[in-house]
């Protein structure tokens, strides 16, 4: 995303080439704009061999399947997240356990970004929908839905299958 006015002092923003690749750049005071990528968080909850998806009700990849994932919010881990987006997409409440990926993605409409995937281990909660999703289930390796969404989520569950397998 490019920015168009300097956060320090509101001057518009003009294209420089610093550091090796273009920048958006202060003139009045030098401010450079360096973008971010997005982090998102995730929970793999399993469940009798089988792991949670959720059917996404809306753009983008609306009626793809996904784990119960979110952006971090800047004031929290993203452990926490994915504990959060747990609850809120689920119903459950799920602790972080272990990092068991993380996947840059390229593909959303939304941004660049960084996807962190944790176990997550079920403590509470009874599975409900929030309104995100249309559907749920857990899948077994080799029966995963076909239409997996992107962002990271069909390259993680695709390392799942592959530990399951061994």
């Amino acid at each position: 995303m490019e920015a168009k006015y300097c956060l320090q002092c509101g001057t518009r923003l003009e294209s420089q080439y610093l550091d090796g690749r273009p920048r958006q750049v202060c003139p009045a005071c030098g401010w450079v704009h360096y973008p971010h990528l997005k982090v998102a968080a995730a929970a793999l909850i399993e469940h009798d061999g089988g792991v949670l998806l959720l059917q996404r009700a809306s753009r983008p990849w609306q009626g793809s399947w996904n784990l119960p994932a979110g952006y971090v919010e800047v004031d929290e881990s993203p452990e926490r997240a994915a504990e959060r987006e747990a609850r809120e997409e689920t119903g459950l409440i799920v602790q972080a356990g272990r990092l068991f990926g993380q996947y840059f993605y390229d593909d959303d409409l939304r941004g660049n970004g960084l996807l962190l995937v944790f176990s997550g281990i079920v403590t509470g909660g009874l599975l409900t929908l929030n309104g995100e999703s249309t559907a749920s289930g857990y899948y077994v390796p080799g029966d995963l839905p076909e239409d997996l969404c992107g962002a990271g989520h069909a390259r993680a569950l695709a390392d799942w299958q592959r530990e399951r397998a061994r």
